[in-house]
Order: structure tokens, then sequence, then C-alpha cells
């Protein structure tokens, strides 16, 4: 007897015309004390099926069974972990996990269940915050509530769906090392729903992708022995070749970022405002020393005197350079990233773009934040031509809109072009961002995390188009990112901060790999992996803290 069997399962939505189908002849056996990866793209039916499994959602064809017995409706013997927290806000950390226990052991005394709450509470690490209420928590600890909550009713089978996805990478990293050791100790059926291909082959037995068209693809065996460590799997040749494995597939199934070509860039100037006779002075830009942070610093005044966030910031960039800045939430990435954008306000030190010095924003410096700003009520042409207007004033409307045209083909969105960004998907509007800072044909491209906000497979997507983008206008770019696999595959060099306050740079890196470059080439690549050592042993050394000795800190503004 299977301990959980879908057969044959189907499922859609909607009536007559309207009619959806998201999962397709679904066969699967999950074996007890199995811990099962289902890792797919965002739309592809994930969470339909872990509903069904939890008895929320029934098949439209076939039957999903638990220990032989069709499921019907929710029971506590399966356990459901949310991506998002779903706390009661007025209950603390122990009252939360108390209406599971409540909803197990009805009947037991008070004691019992007070030692039955503190039990779970200690399992997630948060006997320091049990009188807490959820406003008072970090997400991270939120989740944790949540797996304790979902524990506390003893479930034989644990769902995790995306429970990690909301989190920054060091808290998500933290809390998969916690929700495994639990695994371990109880060893119950876990089934986890995650777009982490990292995150599925440090958890699981058994990786199972899920297709776009709703069908699940041949499964991937996890044979690298426990305990895996993070770190360790850098220099595991299992873990390389698995990873290449799962990546392929997934990019061959669903990632398909290429444009059709059927227009030309027309041959129009921009303008950036830049008074004539600078212009005339200028002959061209300047390519050595294209972007110049020199001595920056940002202090903020708070009540208890200045407070130093960055601290001598030096980095120099040639033209058409492209750059990764990188560090530990908190690290000051970002305020760097809005100086030179000329949306923060330089305390001490210049930043010099071809020469000038960065006073306040200009369309010349294109951003693209993690959240992607666009008009809702306008469609996607719109948005982009709102700074196309601006910085090509000499060119027809025409000239104008095939700019506009051009960059959003380029991004894959020809046929969405009038869709209002009120319709749009996350990705989708983050897909007209970039068109928009590219359209300004900016001298400098400043990247906050442009794919912070979307699924992993889904940043992989975008990168794929913004790496073909550059490639054609080779823009000098700054990108600020918390992902060392981002940061390598984009940049020439990848610059790593400091923890703040007083953040300032650790080590550069110079990512001497060919271009253009894809994710698959890269896995494949022999050096590839001795560029995320560097970088993520940088990460682990400042995790905790840590600062640059003086000597290593003037060797790094020397080499910058």
């Amino acid at each position: 007897m299977s301990f959980l069997k879908f057969d044959n399962v189907s499922k859609g939505f909607g009536e007559g015309t309207q009619y959806k189908q998201v999962l397709s002849n679904i066969n699967l056996e999950v074996p007890e004390g199995e811990f099962l990866a289902i890792l797919g793209f965002s739309g592809t039916g994930k969470s339909t099926l872990m509903n069904m499994v939890a008895g929320l959602e029934k098949p439209t064809k076939g039957t999903v069974t638990f220990k032989g017995k069709e499921i019907d409706g929710p029971g506590p013997e399966r356990g459901l972990v949310f991506q998002s927290y779903s706390l009661m806000p007025w209950l603390t950390v122990s009252g939360n996990i108390g209406l599971a226990v409540d909803a197990v052991a009805p009947k037991i005394s008070k004691k019992e269940k007070q030692a039955k709450i503190d039990h779970y509470i200690k399992m997630v690490g948060l006997t320091h915050a049990a009188h807490r209420r959820p406003a008072e928590l970090s997400g991270g600890m939120r989740q944790r509530v949540a797996v304790a909550r979902a524990l506390a009713l003893s479930p034989e089978l644990l769902l995790l769906d995306e429970p990690l996805s909301a989190l920054d990478a060091l808290t998500r990293a933290n809390l998969a090392d916690e929700i495994l050791q639990i695994w371990e100790t109880d060893k119950k059926t876990v089934i986890l729903i995650t777009n982490d291909v990292d995150e599925a082959i440090i958890l699981a037995d058994r990786i199972i992708p899920l297709n776009p068209d709703g069908t699940l693809g041949e499964a991937f065996k996890v044979d690298i022995p426990r305990p895996r460590d993070r770190m360790a799997m850098n220099h595991d040749e299992g873990f390389k070749k698995l990873r290449a494995q799962v990546t392929t597939h997934l990019m061959d199934v669903g990632i398909d970022a290429k444009a059709e070509e059927s227009r030309a860039l027309p041959n129009v100037t921009p303008i950036h405002g830049v008074p004539a006779a600078v212009a005339k002075a200028q002959e061209g830009m300047i390519d050595s020393n294209f972007l110049d942070f020199s001595q920056l610093h940002k202090i903020y005044p708070t009540p208890k005197g200045p407070l130093t966030v960055v601290e001598d910031f030096n980095l120099k960039l040639n033209r058409g350079e492209f750059v990764s800045l990188i560090g530990h939430s908190g690290c000051g990435k970002s305020t760097v990233l809005t100086m030179a954008a000329g949306l923060n306000s330089i305390s001490k030190g210049v930043i010099r773009l071809d020469g000038r010095a960065v006073m306040g924003a200009d369309p010349e410096r294109a951003v693209v934040f993690q959240s992607p700003s666009l008009f809702p009520w306008l469609t996607a042409r719109e948005n982009c031509s709102i700074g196309v207007d601006r910085v090509y004033p000499t060119a027809s409307r025409a000239e104008r809109q095939d700019v506009v045209e051009y960059y959003l083909e380029r991004v894959g969105l020809a046929d969405a072009m009038d869709r209002p960004a009120s319709d749009m998907s996350n990705g989708m509007k983050q897909r007209v961002g970039i068109a928009r800072a590219f359209a300004l044909s900016p001298k400098l491209l400043l990247l906050d995390e442009p794919f912070g906000m979307l699924d992993s497979l889904t940043r992989w997507e975008l990168q794929e188009v913004l790496m073909e983008v550059w490639s054609r206008t080779k823009v000098t770019a700054v990108c600020v990112t918390h992902d060392v696999d981002e940061a390598i595959l984009l940049a020439d060099r990848v610059v790593m901060m400091t923890n703040g306050p007083q953040a300032t740079i650790g080590k550069i890196v110079d990512v001497d790999l060919p271009r253009p470059r894809t994710r698959k080439a890269l896995l494949e690549h022999p050096d590839y992996y001795n560029y995320r050592q560097e970088v993520l042993d940088f990460l682990e050394e400042y995790e905790h803290g840590a600062k640059p000795a003086p000597k290593q800190a003037a060797a790094n503004e020397d080499a910058a």
C-alpha cells in the first residue's frame, strides 16, 4: 500500500470556453519517510498539487489517496505550511502554536498543553520570543512559528508550500537547515514545493520537476550523502552534476526568452539634459574611469549622534563594464546605488560619471528597482514612452515609438505592448522596467535587486533577457544583488561589501568568463565554482559582522 499516491490526476478551473487545465495526468507515489521536492516555474500548478494533498482541492479527474484512502478534505495527519505566514496577529507565538495543540489534544491538562507548546517553540529556536506577537517578529521568525504550528499537529505528512521564498537568502538558508534537522529527528514524510534548485538538492531525497504544461518530468534521485553542508557542496562533483542536469531540464522546458527580431533600432541620438557648452567640449564619452566613486561616505543624523552607513567606498569602472555589488542585508549596497542615481545625497566624497560629478537625478542614469514602479493604468508601451519622449526630443514620434517597441520586443513583450500594467504578472512588469531603462539609452544603468521579488526560475529567464539586451548596448552597469550566482553570471567584477554600519569594499573578484554567457554554459565552465567559492567564503566570513583588516581594506582600494 502506497503512503501517498496520485493516480492519473488532472485538475482544471472554470467551465466551457473558460476552462483551463492546470495539471495533466499526474501519476506519483511517495513512500513513507521520503523527503520529496517538487520543482517548477510559477504558474505550473505546484500549489494546486499541494492543495489536493492537503484536501483543499479535489481533482477534476483521477484520485489522490493517503494510506490507501481517498483524500476528501483536510486532516491533522497532513500539516501544511504556506508561503505566507497566516498567523493570528492578536496571539503570541505561544498562543498561535497552542491553537494546533488544542486541535489534536483538546482534553490534556493546562500544564501538559504548555509543555507541548514549549517543546515545539524550542524545536524552531524561538524560546526567547514565546511571548511576542507576529508584528514584533521578523519574516524568518514568523515562518518558524508557522513551521512549529504545523509540527504541533503531529502530522504524518508535512507539506511545505514554498515556505522560504519570501525570506532573504541568509534567513532562507538558516530556516532550511532547521527544517532538515527536524526531518532527520522525526523522519516524517515531507513534500516541499520550491523553485530553488540548490534548496531542493540540499534537502530532498528525490526531485521531480513540474513542467509548464502541467505534467511531471522525469525524477532526479539525490544520491549525495547526508549531512549535506552548503559550503562543502560547492566542491562536490555529484552536486555540480545534478545541479547542471536539473537546471538544464528546467531551462529547456520553460525558458524561451528570445524575441523575434522584426524591428531595427532607429538611428536617433538621445539627449540627457547636458548643457550645450559641455556637450560641445566633450566630443564623446571617456573610456577610462568612466564611473568613479571617490572616498564616498553616507552619514545619517540620529538622536545618539551621526551614524556612518557607508565609509570610504572607492571604486572605478571603465566605460561598458558590468559590476555586481553583493553583501549581506543592511550592508549599504542600495545606499551606494541610490547615491549614484542622484536619489540620495552624498555626505562626503564624490561620484563622477563621464568626468562630471553626479548632482541629482537624471535620465542619463536609468534605475531598475526591485519593484518595477509602473503606472498601473498605462500600457507597457505608454510606460516606456514617458522617459523616451524626454531623452529623444529631436526624434519624430514614429522614431520614438520604434525605440520603445524595439526594447519591448527585446524583453519578450512583443505581444503585450498594449496590455495595461495592472493586468501583468510581476515578471512581466519587471520586463517593462528593464525595457524602459534601456530605452533611455542611459550612460549608466543601475539595477537594485531587479529580480529580488521574483521566484528563482523567473529570475533565470530575466537574467537571460538582461544579458541579451546588455550585450547589444554595452551600457556601463552596476547591479546590487544578494544572489551569488546572479552576481557572477552578470558581471565583469563582483564587488563585495562588508557589513554595516561603516560598510566599505571588502574584496573584489575579477570574473574572467567568456561572453556571451548563459547559465547552462557557466555551470559547465571549470572556473565557475572557483569564483562562486570566493564569494561564498567572503559572505560566510562576514555573516557575523566581521570587519576587514586595515591592510586588506587599503589593498582593495588600490585594486579598485
